[in-house]
């Protein structure tokens, strides 16, 4: 989304606050697995029912690996996918996209919605001075030159485990440079957010 001069943004904040996340997550379906019957072959016996994979009630966030957002010879960022093997997380994920886009509020974009914890954005890195610029410690834009050993060592790694979905945010983009209890970072500005 983006919002020049803020115009749009008060029809964003207000279609945010209409959204019903449980309601949203209680109608998508589970995928339908190759090879796998989309009836149950015995029918159930009395008093029983199916097992199926229902949505669940709310979502968790896995987050486990690395992978680079560009070309893994000159990438600037390195994100953290999130697991999702029934696909529930995704739907969901485009489900809120297609209210905003239907709303006018989102350009049309042919690629996929891509869910992913930022993990590194050497854009953020604190460098030295530029050539012929006096202003020591401008935000440089950086590159890690070939990151297959980083993504290699991190394959396996788990960020966060089963970390419930609490809030549903609109934020500006661009990280903003803070300091918390000494420590250097970048956060996104939170614009509105509704509970899940």
């Amino acid at each position: 989304m983006s919002f020049p001069k803020g115009e749009g943004l008060d029809k964003a904040l207000e279609l945010l606050k209409s959204i019903k996340p449980k309601k949203i997550l209680s109608t998508i379906k589970p995928p339908v697995m190759p090879g796998m019957p989309t009836q149950p072959i015995d029918p159930p016996s009395e008093g029983s029912t199916a097992p199926e994979a229902n949505p669940p009630e709310n979502l968790t966030i896995t987050l486990k690996g690395l992978n680079s957002m560009h070309q893994v010879e000159k990438t600037s960022i390195l994100y953290a996918p999130p697991e999702d093997k029934l696909g529930f997380l995704q739907n969901f994920g485009e489900k809120i996209q297609a209210l905003f886009k239907e709303a006018g509020l989102m350009i049309e974009d042919s690629r996929p919605l891509l869910l992913h914890a930022t993990i590194v954005n050497m854009i953020y890195v604190k460098g030295g001075r530029q050539k012929g610029s006096k202003a020591r410690g401008k935000w440089d834009k950086s590159v890690i030159d070939n990151a297959r050993g980083i993504l290699d060592r991190y394959e396996d790694y788990i960020w966060m485990k089963d970390v419930p979905v609490e809030k549903i945010a609109i934020c500006r983009m661009g990280a903003k440079p803070s300091v918390v209890d000494g420590v250097e970072d970048a956060a996104y500005e939170v614009e509105a957010e509704i509970d899940f």
